[in-house]
C-alpha cells in the first residue's frame, strides 16, 4: 500500500483549518458568523503562512534543518509570506481606494447631471493581503501542526521499527 505524502497533506491541513479558523477570529470582531471566511483571502490567520510554514517546520522536524527539501520550503515559504503582506495587501489599499474614489465620482455625478459617470456593477475586492500580525499568525499555526506532525510521524516510524525487532 502507498504511503502518503504527510508533508504535503500536513500542508494542506493547515491551510484548510486556518481558513475554518478565520470564520472564528471574524466571530469576534463583528460579533456574527460569516460563512463566507471559509473561501475568503487575507484575515486572520493567514492561510497563506500556515501552509507554507506548516511544510517547512514538518519537513526540518522530519528530514533535519541542513536538507535540501527544508531550504527550498523555507526559502519559497519566506516568498510567499512576504507577498501575502507586502504587495498583495497593498494591492487591497489600492482597491479601496478606487473603490472609494467611484462612490465620490457617483456623489459628484448627481450633483452635476452634465457629468456622466457609469457606476460598475461591482466594486474591487478589497481584502487580498494580510496585516504582519496575520501572517505571523498563520506563520505560528503552521509551525505548530507541522512540527507535531512531524513527531506523530517519527514516533510511528519509531513504534514500528520496534514491533518489528
Amino acid at each position: 500500500m502507498q504511503k502518503m505524502n504527510r508533508g504535503m497533506v500536513t500542508a494542506l491541513s493547515a491551510i484548510g483549518i486556518a481558513q475554518g479558523l478565520k470564520m472564528l477570529t471574524n466571530k469576534k470582531l463583528t460579533g456574527k458568523w460569516d460563512w463566507k471566511q471559509i473561501a475568503t483571502t487575507g484575515g486572520m490567520p493567514s492561510s497563506h503562512s500556515a501552509g507554507v510554514s506548516a511544510l517547512a517546520t514538518y519537513l526540518a522536524a522530519h528530514k533535519g534543518s541542513r536538507h535540501t527539501e527544508t531550504a527550498l520550503a523555507v526559502v519559497f515559504g519566506v516568498i510567499v509570506m512576504y507577498d501575502a503582506q507586502g504587495i498583495r495587501r497593498h494591492t487591497g489599499e489600492i482597491a479601496k481606494l478606487v473603490n472609494d474614489l467611484e462612490d465620490t465620482f457617483a456623489k459628484l455625478s448627481n450633483d452635476f447631471p452634465s457629468f456622466e459617470f457609469i457606476e460598475r456593477e461591482k466594486e474591487l475586492k478589497e481584502l487580498l493581503g494580510h496585516q504582519p500580525t496575520e501572517v505571523l499568525g498563520g506563520a505560528m499555526f503552521g509551525s505548530l501542526l507541522g512540527f507535531l506532525s512531524a513527531k506523530y510521524e517519527n514516533r510511528q516510524s519509531t513504534e514500528k521499527l520496534s514491533d518489528e525487532s
